[in-house]
């Protein structure tokens, strides 16, 4: 809106009130202002416009597009009209209008830069890279502005990276870019660096990397000033390309004089060194060694220039730089690798890292330094090694606990390093469940000895030394998962929540808190968690799935939905977002940016996580508004789904999940590894397939029609029902193979766990294990069945009526023992000793939608067993046979009914048994043996189990409630 101040317009003063009321979101009064003014001024197109913007925020878009097609189609010329236009058809998600707008105004005005660049950027929005080629010469022919000429060689690069025939890009899109590049740098109109990228970047993508490099070294290359380095950066990236490893090693040698700190130089140092050695890579006998200097190709060499930046960092006075040591750990480690005997010329690895240890021991990156180079200790170092670090970091003398503690933050830092180290190596988790205590309590008595040295810290500021409290909880999860023993993970929560309470924003204790709830089943402390870590942007696909993979399998419905909202939020403002980024791309002349844009938006569309979300949003809708009347239907239709399309981008789904959010300093062999993320893609992506052709067979239920028209005549095949049972057949085959499938796979790996700081479990173990999918996939069946005898009518098919009554008697079995599977103590304290059974609470979730699922079924049943009981009972009285026979369909369907309100009475029992069970349940009366708690740390943890009784209660409320909803609504079925 803000755009209007620039556009001179007699009409601007009368415009702008109903301006300011959009502006302050005042649409109501918008609409009236503009009411008033069309009254006197009818042919004010913006008014219109503008009315419309203010209907379309008040939820009213048909009223709105009908208002804005009666101006588009005026084609209007006016700057007022065409920017308000186009801010109505962004808001309707409908850029493709804007195109043509701009077309009609640029066939009236055709001598318009202006109209021409908005037109431009139309194309932009909608991806139509041929047009915006167009638009760009065509801008260019009226404005010879060499912006311009470049946007029109962007689209061509554009549509080679988007065309499917990649032979298409290399023989047409890309050498046409490239002559006209060439034109212009023959005519010498090359001025910004801009242009020299784009250039660099076509010569790139047809392999033409020597004509690269020939630009980079040439006088075009002097343009490259934006990023440090760039010309060296690419230069060094062409000769790793076309395996010139001797420039490179030369090149990676100059900018290391230079910089001694600069990590990816020492890597390609290296990479290229070990390159040339594999090759017997000799100099020549004439002439220099390489184009960029001198090369270095034997050990020798290497060794001698790594010591001599490590000699010349040793003889400064002034503060010392990391790299040239870490450098020399990595050419150890490297050297190794290749099995070359100089690796011991310089030095012992146990040594150097003492070394380095003690000129960096007190910065918090001393410990990522170290823990990519542990590997080179062999297993009977680990404690010498330990032992040494520790002489040097000063300790006090021990206090009343027997805990010496570090008299300053910098010696704590160090000791906070050590630690760290000897839980990467393994050390704590070796240790006995006594020593492992021990362990933690040095490891409380130095987070709380911290606290001093951050008194002064803003509330908004991290304590120095929370990572002794992350510690302490990770070494707390350790012994439960060793002992089982729950009163560990009480204590841990304690823990947690006391430093949370001195490091408010510490999103370490959040995750993990986050984590230790979900494990508990306790999903309402979640979300106030999740709120606080404030999660921005990409964060809702890469961390989102830790709340929405709880959300609803907890039984927290209303914050399921919610977390869902936030989720598909982001992921629906992404396609828009994205094409604003893409704008400001070609503006500026970010020409390398925009395929990342589009690459990442890409990535966003094919996110597993937004799949997964979407689905299950829409699972849940239905699981809480739609009951067995014909509001399944409208809910399915107002949800767009579409039983016979398969949306999801099976082929291309995207795995954006953070794996590695939580701190970790487990050891390898108890770490996430590439295993355990392919089974997690493999399981999610299972899980999805589950739900999502439980989705599309529900919305196939909802459009089953029923006719009343004869069997067997024509109107029977119109109206699709004929047509009907082979797709539900193929949509049952599947989900029933895919079952097959979980079952497979949940055996296969039942007894390989994820480490507990890695991928979340998936929904589908406790699916299968609790006997829920059969359950539902039987009762997904029935209405095949229904159908057949629909067709083939009662007196006919005593034997397809006996099939169905049995599939009822079934069904009832898998429900009841599916009851069966949720009873238990949710929460149970005795002799001082909890427990809690977190996978109650999922069955019983599990149980209602299969309950919700059947309900659906019962009502499609009726529908279909109604008009046949009621053409018999008119059979009867036309024959005056007063006493025949029920048949056998309508008698299993009466009694399935009857069971299963029945078990529904029963289930409402259940549920109302544990929350007086809970309620009553007295947790001051737990103890924990052999420890001896603080009063603050006992009320830390009675707060921590507060909120999971509170958030147990929430659970059994609102799956009572949603279980009484479909209780409620069964008691109107009959037939």
């Amino acid at each position: 809106m803000a755009a209007r101040g620039h556009v001179q317009d007699p009409n601007d003063r009368r415009l702008r009130p109903i301006y300011d009321y959009l502006d302050n979101g005042n649409n109501k009064m918008a609409i009236q202002q503009a009411d008033k003014l069309l009254k006197k001024h009818k042919d004010l197109h913006c008014a219109k416009v503008l009315k419309a913007i203010g209907l379309q925020r008040t939820g009213k878009q048909d009223e709105a597009f009908t208002l804005a097609q009666e101006v588009a189609v005026l084609e209007p010329t006016d700057d007022n009209s065409l920017q308000a236009l186009t801010i109505l058809y962004r808001e309707m998600h409908r850029p493709e209008l804007v195109t043509k707008l701009y077309e009609a105004a640029v066939r009236k005005v055709p001598t318009s830069e202006d109209y021409h660049s908005h037109l431009f950027m139309a194309y932009a929005r909608v991806g139509e890279y041929k047009k915006m080629q167009q638009a760009g010469m065509a801008l260019y022919k009226i404005v010879p502005k060499n912006p311009y000429y470049f946007w029109a060689v962007m689209s061509l690069v554009m549509q080679a990276i988007s065309a499917q025939d990649e032979k298409l890009s290399q023989t047409m899109f890309l050498p046409l870019a490239e002559r006209m590049v060439e034109k212009m740098v023959k005519e010498e109109k090359i001025e910004a660096e801009a242009e020299v990228q784009l250039y660099f970047m076509i010569l790139e993508r047809l392999g033409k990397y020597v004509e690269a490099l020939e630009v980079v070294q040439g006088p075009l290359g002097e343009k490259l000033t934006s990023e440090l380095q760039s010309r060296e950066n690419k230069c060094m990236m062409l000769y790793r390309r076309l395996g010139r490893w001797s420039e490179c090693n030369a090149l990676s040698c100059k900018l290391l004089l230079k910089t001694p700190d600069d990590w990816q130089s020492y890597l390609m140092y290296f990479d290229s060194f070990f390159h040339l050695m594999d090759e017997s890579w000799t100099p020549p006998q004439e002439g220099p060694q390489s184009a960029e200097g001198e090369v270095h190709s034997t050990v020798a060499q290497a060794i001698s220039f790594i010591d001599e930046r490590v000699n010349t960092e040793e003889a400064k006075e002034a503060k010392h730089q990391r790299g040239p040591y870490l450098a020399r750990l990595e050419l150890i480690k490297r050297l190794r690798e290749q099995n070359c005997p100089e690796a011991q010329q310089l030095g012992e690895p146990l040594e150097l890292m003492f070394q380095f240890f003690v000129k960096f021991g007190e910065k918090p990156c001393c410990i990522t330094d170290l823990k990519i180079f542990l590997d080179l200790l062999t297993p009977d170092q680990h404690v010498q090694f330990i032992n040494r670090l520790m002489e040097a970091v000063p300790l006090g003398a021990p206090g009343e606990d027997g805990v010496a503690l570090p008299g300053d933050p910098r010696a704590l830092q160090r000791h906070l390093c050590v630690t760290q180290l000897s839980r990467c190596l393994g050390l704590q988790h070796t240790a006995d469940a006594q020593s492992k205590l021990n362990i933690i309590k040095e490891l409380k008595a130095h987070y709380r000895h911290g606290l001093q040295f951050g008194m002064s810290c803003l509330k908004t500021e991290l304590q120095f030394f929370d990572m002794y409290c992350v510690m302490a909880a990770h070494v707390y999860v350790d012994l439960w998962m060793e002992t089982g023993d729950q009163n560990m993970l009480w204590q841990c929560l304690g823990l947690l929540e006391e430093g949370l309470s001195h490091s408010s924003t510490n999103a370490q204790f959040k995750l993990l808190l986050l984590l230790l709830y979900c494990h508990l089943g306790a999903f309402e402390p979640v979300v106030d968690l999740y709120s606080s870590l404030d999660a921005k942007h990409i964060q809702h696909d890469t961390i989102g799935y830790l709340l929405t993979r709880y959300a609803e399998a907890l039984g927290q419905f209303a914050a399921a939905s919610q977390s869902c909202n936030f989720s598909l939020r982001f992921f629906h403002s992404n396609q828009k977002d994205t094409s604003e980024y893409i704008i400001q791309a070609y503006k500026y002349g970010a020409f390398e940016k925009i395929p990342e844009f589009i690459a990442f938006r890409n990535r966003l569309n094919h996110s597993l996580h937004f799949a997964q979300v979407r689905t299950e949003r829409m699972l849940l809708d239905l699981f809480l508004d739609a009951d067995i009347t014909s509001s399944l239907e409208e809910s399915v239709k107002s949800m767009s789904l579409c039983a016979e399309e398969d949306d999801i981008p099976w082929d291309n789904l995207r795995d954006n999940r953070d794996l590695t959010v939580h701190v970790s300093w487990n050891p390898r062999d108890r770490d996430l590894n590439e295993e355990h993320r392919q089974r997690s893609v493999e399981e999610e992506t299972l899980w999805l397939k589950l739900r999502s052709l439980t989705l599309r067979l529900i919305g196939c239920i909802s459009s089953l029609n029923h006719p009343t028209a004869p069997r067997n005549s024509e109107k029977t095949t119109e109206n699709g029902v004929s047509a009907k049972p082979s797709f539900l057949q193929s949509l049952l085959s599947q989900l029933e193979n895919t079952i097959n499938q979980a079952s497979q796979f949940t055996e296969k790996h039942a007894q390989h766990q994820y480490p507990f700081l890695g991928p979340v479990p998936s929904r589908l173990a406790r699916f299968v294990t609790s006997g829920c999918c059969q359950c539902q996939l039987a009762s997904l069946q029935l209405p095949l069945h229904l159908q057949e005898l629909e067709t083939s009518g009662l007196d006919d098919s005593t034997e397809l009526q006996t099939q169905i009554s049995n599939l009822f008697k079934s069904l009832a079995v898998q429900l009841q023992d599916l009851l069966e599977k949720c009873k238990g103590d949710l929460f149970e304290v005795k002799d001082g000793h909890s427990n809690t059974q977190a996978s109650l609470l999922e069955n019983l979730v599990y149980f209602v939608e299969t309950i919700c699922i059947t309900l659906w079924v019962c009502s499609y049943c009726g529908s279909v067993l109604r008009p046949l009981k009621s053409s018999l009972q008119k059979k009867k009285k036309k024959r005056k046979e007063a006493s025949a026979a029920t048949p056998v369909v309508l008698t299993g369907f009466q009694e399935f009914s009857g069971g299963l309100k029945s078990l529904l009475t029963r289930a409402l029992e259940h549920i109302k048994s544990q929350e007086s069970d809970l309620t009553a349940l007295k947790l001051g009366s737990l103890t924990l043996e052999g420890q001896t708690q603080t009063e603050a740390e006992e009320s830390f943890m009675k707060t921590a189990m507060d909120k999971v009784q509170s958030s147990y209660l929430r659970s059994l409320q609102e799956i009572g409630e949603l279980l009484k909803k479909r209780a409620d609504s069964f008691k109107s079925l009959k037939i």
